[in-house]
């Protein structure tokens, strides 16, 4: 749904759809059937509702089939909906099986990746109203452990910088526009602002780059440096700048300094624990789980350690009793503060939507609390949708 700011600026709120398993388009379809427009009634039953889509691999070459898509979008007009923002981070399975670091496969190394994204841009086109900017978030690159030299960071580099000419020939050819938006995480090729920054301004905007898009779309380079800002973009999920102890403030001043755009906000919120005890094994045990990786970032003496699991953390508690907070990557309903021992993140998102609504950062604005399917049974007080009724509702009123 559109919302408009205090300072009269407009954007779009919606979830995403990742909250709800199912890889086959079938099953996207049919989620969204049952729980969408009940949703828009719910929230905006005169109005417009946009739809932050999750489709896997599978899913988006399932849709790209012509009478599938007309369908879909006699779908959209028939419910007064429209789709504004993809989630083409999970490129697999992600619900109900080991997701782990698995996630991140293919990542931006590998030439499948820019395939999957491609073929996201082009179903998206079809779909984005001709008014509107779409938003595709995207892995951070790779997990951490993949990337191990300058010739990696290049490969990323240059498959997006490929994405990039794609998403200008598309724009060209349909007349809309479309951005990457690359999402920072914990334990990952890019988990900080600062690495995000450094990636931008040394990898994607650089003079080698302009000159890879210059040659794939034959223009000048102050053109290609003018596409590579235009098109690619940052995703700042409120959860992953939690949990890596990031300050607001900071994130966008840098951001805005290196003249990289936000694409998307993710508003979600993870885990603080401030004050880290052995029995913090036993409070944090229900939300270890087989299927996703809960990153754990670490501040003890003014330093932050990273462990790219629960468990892996767990095992530092046996060897001192130092002083320490942690806060965990597992995204949890952002109406929840006080989840009894312990808190969570909803301070920093609190923050964060009091700014957006006098000084927005990005029109794009999407709830993401895909872990609903493992959160321990006594914070699952409410059905999936009145939930995510709840969650949009408490931060519409906060913004408007």
């Amino acid at each position: 749904m559109k919302l408009t700011h205090a300072n009269g600026a407009s954007s779009h709120l919606s979830y995403c759809t990742n909250i709800h398993p199912g890889e086959s388009w079938a099953e996207v379809r049919s989620n969204l059937a049952r729980y969408v427009p009940g949703v828009r009634q719910a929230l905006n039953p005169d109005g417009a509702f946009g739809i932050g889509l999750r489709l896997s691999a599978v899913a988006v070459a399932d849709l790209a089939v012509a009478d599938t898509l007309a369908e879909f979008k006699s779908f959209l007009a028939d419910n007064n909906l429209y789709v504004f923002t993809i989630n083409g981070f999970p490129y697999g399975p992600f619900h109900g099986t080991r997701v782990k670091e698995d996630v991140y496969l293919p990542d931006w190394q590998d030439s499948e990746r820019l395939r999957y994204t491609n073929q996201l841009a082009d179903v998206f086109a079809q779909l984005l109203p001709a008014d509107q900017i779409g938003s595709i978030s995207t892995v951070p690159g790779a997990f951490k452990a993949r990337v191990n030299s300058d010739t990696d960071s290049w490969a990323i580099a240059r498959n997006m910088v490929s994405h990039v000419a794609h998403l200008v020939e598309l724009e060209r050819r349909v007349g809309t526009s479309i951005v990457l938006a690359l999402e920072p995480e914990p334990c990952c090729f890019l988990e900080t602002i600062e690495e995000s920054v450094e990636f931008f301004s040394q990898f994607l905007f650089s003079i080698d780059s302009q000159r890879q898009l210059a040659k794939l779309l034959d223009i000048d380079l102050v053109e290609a440096s003018a596409l590579l800002h235009k098109h690619l973009s940052l995703c700042l999920d409120l959860c992953h700048a939690a949990v890596e102890f990031e300050s607001y403030d900071t994130c966008v001043a840098k951001l805005r300094a290196a003249e990289i755009n936000i694409g998307k906000v993710q508003i979600s919120a993870g885990l603080r624990i401030e004050n880290v005890t052995r029995n913090t094994i036993d409070l944090l045990r229900p939300f270890e789980d087989a299927v996703y990786l809960h990153q754990v970032v670490e501040r003890r003496n003014g330093s932050l350690h990273r462990y790219p699991d629960l468990a892996n953390a767990f095992a530092t508690l046996n060897t001192d009793n130092e002083a320490r907070e942690w806060r965990v990557h597992f995204h949890v309903p952002i109406f929840l503060e006080d989840l009894g021992e312990f808190s969570s993140t909803q301070f920093f998102v609190q923050e964060a939507l009091e700014k957006q609504k006098v000084d927005p950062i990005s029109t794009h604005l999407e709830v993401e609390t895909y872990t609903w399917s493992v959160l321990p049974e006594q914070y699952r007080t409410q059905s999936v949708d009145a939930a995510i009724v709840r969650e949009l509702q408490w931060v519409k009123e906060r913004l408007t």
